[in-house]
């Protein structure tokens, strides 16, 4: 019966920047082709950060979902963690005959899954790292040269990359990986589609200024006053943004109109990064399939549908 699974594993990915109707889109193509929906969002795997996540919850219906409120606010998640908690609800999922649909607009992890990561499988280790930070520059070079890796090491010049490979050589050196862990490998998944949600920029600035509005209206405020109570606020500053912004209100440090103007602009330039990140995986080769958010769901969902049909 694996084998038999192994077969039919199959994967559409949706990515795109904050604002860009990814979630509705995943939610209906859901209902459409019997899928459950994974997150691809490092900050929606907390509790009780639902308005600052835009975890939209109630998009979601009847239509099951992965990687939502799986840790406590002021914990620190990590990329290898998405890793494994990704293929553990792949699988679950695929096991079920039903089709898992990646939605995300942190790009790491949407990367990391359709790429694979060995690197995190590698521990930092304290001790040698105080050693290689006693090394020039010119000699963390020289020995990233003799390890060979200019032919694909992108990252000359910039020092913490550079002894982070060495360190990841080093310990590969000392641990031969013969069999890795499934999760450090790309999905394994024989169908696969990446589609990417396009939205115009002024566009995209008026959903999100419009969307940031409704969720103080909705009470991010106190949300972020319960979640004081119970984690200190170096933790919530910590998650960036929201958190950040509304935080430093609460200590005193802005006021309510420096606070939201400062947040709504920092959130339209977070935005324009994950629009940057998505076409830099698209010029590293990843075939990514366009939708116009413009279009609307429906006219979306249709073309999707037939597009899944022909890959």
């Amino acid at each position: 019966m694996q084998q038999s699974n192994e077969k039919h594993k199959a994967l559409i990915t949706i990515i795109g920047p904050t604002a860009s109707g990814k979630t509705a889109l995943a939610v209906r193509l859901a209902k459409e082709l019997e899928g459950e929906i994974i997150s691809g969002d490092s900050r929606q795997v907390y509790k009780d950060m639902d308005l600052g996540t835009g975890k939209d919850l109630a998009e979601y219906g009847n239509i099951p979902y992965h990687l939502i409120d799986i840790r406590p606010a002021g914990y620190q998640y990590n990329l290898r963690e998405f890793q494994e908690d990704f293929h553990l609800a792949f699988n679950d999922i695929s096991e079920r005959r039903k089709l898992p649909i990646l939605c995300g607009g942190t790009g790491l992890y949407i990367q990391t899954i359709l790429e694979g990561n060995i690197n995190t499988l590698v521990p930092e280790d304290i001790r040698w790292r105080a050693a290689a930070e006693l090394l020039s520059d010119r000699e963390v070079e020289q020995k990233l040269k003799e390890w060979g890796a200019p032919a694909y090491f992108k990252d000359w010049g910039h020092r913490k990359r550079m002894i982070r490979a060495l360190e990841v050589k080093r310990y590969f050196d000392q641990h031969p990986p013969e069999e890795l862990p499934a999760y450090v490998r790309p999905v394994a998944a024989e169908k696969q589609l990446l589609v990417g949600i396009e939205i115009d920029r002024e566009a995209r600035r008026r959903k999100i200024s419009l969307r940031l509005k409704k969720r103080f209206e909705e009470g991010m405020v106190v949300e972020v006053e319960a979640l004081l109570k119970k984690v200190p606020a170096e933790g919530l500053i910590y998650y960036g943004l929201e958190y950040k912004m509304i935080t430093e209100h609460l200590q005193g440090k802005l006021s309510y109109e420096e606070m939201f103007s400062s947040l709504e602009a920092q959130i339209h330039r977070f935005a324009k990064r994950q629009m940057t990140f998505f076409r830099r995986m698209e010029k590293m080769g990843h075939q990514i399939y366009w939708l116009k958010s413009e279009a609307g769901v429906d006219q979306n969902i249709q073309e999707l549908l037939a597009e899944w049909q022909r890959s």
